[in-house]
């Protein structure tokens, strides 16, 4: 299972890519395996403002919908357009070309209630999924 070092994860299988003031969101790998083929994403608006756990996207597979939460508050700067046209992206590579939005963090103290990648992997491990 590939879990990249240079991201954050929550407990419900996103991850966060931290770039200044920004994150950068997806779904893991475990996720998008459990989730198996991807067909529909709906995307946030940009502008919109969240709040930490709160459900942001909806990604819809052939098996079932899931809500994606935030994993930190603040606002939505930026989608990943090519989702909508091809929402496979997130089964051909959840960590590069599916990412799903980006946020604006509005409470830095919040990325410290993410997991580190051995937390998660741990997770994973204890079948805490």
């Amino acid at each position: 299972m590939k879990i990249p070092e240079d991201l954050l994860y929550t407990k419900s299988h996103e991850w966060a890519k931290r770039d200044g003031q920004k994150i950068q969101v997806g779904i893991t790998q475990h996720a998008q395996e459990e989730l198996r083929d991807v067909v529909f994403v709906e995307l946030p608006e940009i502008g919109k403002t969240v709040k930490a756990g709160e459900p942001v996207a909806v990604v819809e597979s052939v098996k079932a919908a899931f809500d994606i939460y935030a994993p930190v508050s603040g606002t939505v700067s930026a989608v990943n357009e090519g989702l909508t046209t091809t929402p496979q992206l997130i089964n051909d590579d959840c960590y590069t070309t599916g990412w799903m939005y980006t946020l604006e963090f509005s409470d830095e103290a919040e990325l410290g209630n993410l997991l580190s990648p051995a937390a998660y992997a741990e997770q994973l491990k204890s079948g805490a999924a």
